[in-house]
């Protein structure tokens, strides 16, 4: 089944090239596919057609008649999160260096066959469908413990307010939230979170679930809490109002 079929909606993708007759042939191949084709040869109006648009996917060219590509996609990457293809015959390993700096999510050199293409969009939409499924989950976790999760910015939320953790810290607090009520072990926690082996000597963990209550604490968060169970680990629980 077509990734673009396998939704109630189709796929959504802004295709940006100025040579007519290959803008022509990708237009013609993914609407094939089933995908909604949105087809621009300028970079005319184009990131307010990303901000306005709903696109799952942006094909970008680097060289275009009126702009840059790279610079419209440091500018989309100011705004928007949507998944950025960049296509050039520009085949310099500096040109792609820059373009996944600057957030491309992969990149086409040209000439490349409609299969080729048809690989990197689906692994990225692939990629795309399974983040947005963990977000509902933890938005659905968090929502049980009245906290909100997200996991593109690696923070939590209460009622607006970002705690601020850093990627650790955020990784052990996720970690014990697809457990709730649930004690786990150190040496779990260790491998999950902190992606190493647990040693007896090492405290890192109860420093940064340290941080992690200060931090909760500081956002006026109190309907859960991260609570110490001793000499097993740490569990995530909710407070009775």
């Amino acid at each position: 089944m077509h990734l673009a079929t396998a939704t109630r909606a189709p796929v959504r993708i802004l295709a940006i090239e100025d040579d007519p007759l290959l803008a022509a042939h990708i237009d013609s191949h993914l609407g094939q596919r089933g995908f909604a084709v949105t087809l621009r040869h300028d970079a005319r109006d184009v990131v307010e057609l990303v901000r306005d648009g709903g696109y799952d996917l942006v094909l970008l060219d680097i060289l275009l008649p009126d702009s840059n590509g790279l610079d419209m996609l440091a500018e989309l990457r100011r705004r928007q999160r949507v998944p950025v293809i960049l296509m050039s015959a520009l085949g310099a390993e500096q040109d792609r260096i820059i373009g996944f700096s600057q957030g491309a999510d992969d990149y086409l050199p040209k000439p490349f066959s409609m299969g080729e293409m048809d690989v990197r969009i689906d692994a990225i939409l692939r990629r795309v469908a399974y983040e947005r499924a963990e977000h509902k989950e933890h938005e659905e976790l968090g929502q049980a413990l009245g906290l909100t999760f997200d996991p593109l910015r690696s923070d939590v939320c209460n009622n607006g307010t970002w705690a601020d953790l850093t990627s650790t810290e955020y990784r052990i607090l996720e970690t014990l939230l697809h457990s709730p009520n649930e004690v786990l072990s150190k040496t779990f926690l260790y491998q999950q979170a902190l992606h190493r082996a647990y040693s007896i000597h090492d405290r890192s963990l109860d420093m940064h679930v340290s941080h992690i209550r200060r931090k909760l604490q500081a956002i006026g968060y109190s309907a859960g809490r991260v609570e110490t169970v001793r000499g097993a680990g740490y569990v995530l629980k909710r407070v009775a109002p």
